[in-house]
């Protein structure tokens, strides 16, 4: 028996998957992680155990330095952010709410805009850049933007995530076509992609890796990835300028007399829509019961434990 150390690749049907000195290993989790409701993921650094007549087994899972529940995965320190210009079109609050997310959790959001080749991002993107993103436009189908991206994969720990159908695995093929993921079609009668990615898994990709992740609705999104209201408006950057000089310290910065924010939305210092999307958000965190918060932080906490 030997102990290495490496990291979770992926996670299928109770089996994980650990790239570890040069070589990838199929393990099973031990029993003391299902007892404290751990869920091994990929990114997870880890120590296994190798056996010759034995299964392989995951001993230790290491200290989390980020966590995300929707999409699943560890240890990322960039976010890519993808929605298309076109089939199917942007929806902003899913942006929104993955943006802060990333940013409540520590983790760097990029947002990318695909098929540029089928309508004009622009607007969109002045809205990400004025915000304080990095925001690429990219086309799979004539190359712009992929370089780009690239740049910004090289030797970090990312993850792509959006919901089905913007393109996550085409784009991930044209900046490396020896992954050949699969790809699908939109929907005519849905106006969505197909689901063609099960689970996260981590690719190696210029000099660090990179997680394709299942695709997922707001609604999900909404359901497990949770920012508390007092949080909230430090999950939107282009409001930290503005906080603290409103006329009430009780301020929620919606509709409130007096708000600095309100008035650079209004100004247009601040885009609407990103306004719009907080005040969404504001609503769904005020209206967490203290039964739904403790057990939001039960699970949480489950989930960051090594």
């Amino acid at each position: 028996m030997s102990k290495l150390e490496g990291i979770i690749l992926k996670g299928i049907g109770g089996f994980y998957y650990v790239e570890a000195a040069g070589e990838v290993y199929e393990c099973k989790a031990r029993g003391v992680f299902r007892k404290t409701r751990i869920k091994p993921l990929a990114g997870d650094r880890v120590e296994i155990s190798v056996n010759e007549n034995a299964e392989n087994t995951i001993d230790v899972i290491k200290e989390r330095k980020s966590l995300m529940l929707r999409p699943p995965v560890a240890n990322i320190d960039r976010l890519f952010i993808v929605a298309s210009a076109k089939e199917p079109n942007p929806v902003l609050l899913i942006i929104d709410r993955l943006t802060a997310i990333a940013v409540n959790r520590g983790i760097e959001p990029i947002v990318v805009f695909t098929k540029t080749d089928l309508a004009d991002i622009s607007g969109y993107v002045d809205v990400y850049r004025k915000a304080g993103f990095k925001t690429i436009a990219v086309s799979s189908v004539t190359g712009e933007g992929v370089e780009l991206i690239k740049a910004e994969l090289k030797n970090h720990i990312s993850a792509f995530c959006g919901n089905s159908g913007v393109g996550k695995s085409t784009l991930l093929n044209a900046i490396d076509p020896s992954l050949g993921l699969k790809t699908a079609e939109i929907s005519d009668k849905l106006g969505r992609g197909r689901h063609t990615t099960r689970e996260s898994e981590l690719f190696k990709v210029e000099g660090g890796y990179v997680a394709d992740t299942p695709g997922f609705s707001s609604l999900e999104l909404e359901e497990t990835e949770i920012i508390l209201k007092d949080e909230l408006p430090h999950a939107f950057p282009e409001f930290e300028e503005y906080l603290g000089e409103c006329k009430f310290t009780s301020c929620l910065h919606v509709k409130d007399k007096g708000c600095r924010i309100i008035e650079a939305v209004e100004s247009g210092d601040i885009p609407k829509s990103r306004h719009e999307s907080y005040c969404v958000m504001m609503e769904q965190a005020k209206e967490i019961k203290e039964w739904e918060l403790n057990k939001l932080k039960n699970k949480s906490n489950e989930n960051l434990r090594r």
